[in-house]
């Protein structure tokens, strides 16, 4: 199964390069998800690429950093702002990424496309 996953630009970019190679998350997938389609929220709007999910990886968010840091794309401030208050945290380890050449509208597709919040499922 796929998911679309909503994104800010400049980590979709970071996802897209190479340079984050983890995406964090409060909730994660209920069903399992093979890939992730890479929407870019607002200003882009568009699905930008694609990647396929290596593994779930949970934890406290103190554990979760320790293990995901290198490679978290993000500040440890914004990581510990982002988890505030959680005892459990998500990171969904990114796998082979594919960014696609001609962005996606999906309005176009859609007129009554709504971005996810977090993430949906794509059949």
């Amino acid at each position: 199964m796929k998911a679309l996953l909503s994104v800010k630009p400049e980590f979709a970019s970071k996802i897209l390069s190479g340079e984050k190679k983890y995406e964090y998350r409060k909730q994660v997938f209920k069903q399992p998800v093979e890939s992730v389609l890479l929407y870019s929220t607002m200003p882009v709007g568009k699905i930008v690429g694609e990647f396929t999910v290596e593994e779930i990886v949970s934890g406290t968010p103190q554990a979760l950093w320790k293990k995901t840091k290198d490679y978290s794309g993000i500040s440890k401030s914004f990581f510990n702002s982002y988890f505030s208050g959680r005892e459990k945290s998500f990171a969904i380890k990114i796998g082979v990424v594919t960014k696609y050449e001609s962005y996606i509208d999906p309005y176009e597709l859609d007129p009554t496309f709504v971005a996810p919040q977090s993430y949906k499922y794509i059949k």
